[in-house]
């Protein structure tokens, strides 16, 4: 591999994957609840850092040469974001929603918590902040 093309394909993966989470964390402060907050970071731990980690594998190969340690070390970490990407996001969503969490009102679908019919859904930005005297026990 000859430098340009190393140069190159470092700096697609690594300013991609940057700027995916980038945009991600951007996205956080627009969104207005907890469960929209953790929807938008998967992103970027699902598909920026591994962008990052391939440009940091690429710019080994270049300099250091074809390593099947570097290789299984880069395959590692990808498999690794990807599978701790869904399995945090799905579990920090549902402990969300069960520790009582505000959802916004316009997340759609929200077949976790649907509020009874003929009751308000308010803005969850101008809720009180929910104390530990608040949340139902272990029992309910």
């Amino acid at each position: 591999m000859n430098e340009l093309t190393a140069t190159i394909l470092v700096g697609v993966f690594g300013i991609t994957g940057s700027l995916i989470v980038l945009a991600s964390a951007l996205a956080m402060f627009r969104v207005r609840d907890a469960l929209s907050r953790i929807n938008v970071f998967s992103p970027a731990t699902g598909l920026g850092l591994p962008l990052i980690a391939l440009a940091a594998y690429v710019s080994d190969l270049y300099v250091e040469g074809f390593s099947v340690t570097s290789l299984l070390v880069l395959l590692a970490t990808i498999l690794c974001l990807i599978i701790v990407s869904s399995v945090a996001s799905n579990t920090l969503s549902r402990a969300s929603v069960l520790s009582g969490q505000p959802i916004y009102r316009k997340t759609s679908p929200n077949r976790l918590a649907q509020p009874p019919e003929g009751i308000e859904d308010p803005d969850p930005a101008d809720a009180e902040p929910v104390t530990k005297d608040d949340r139902p026990g272990p029992n309910g």
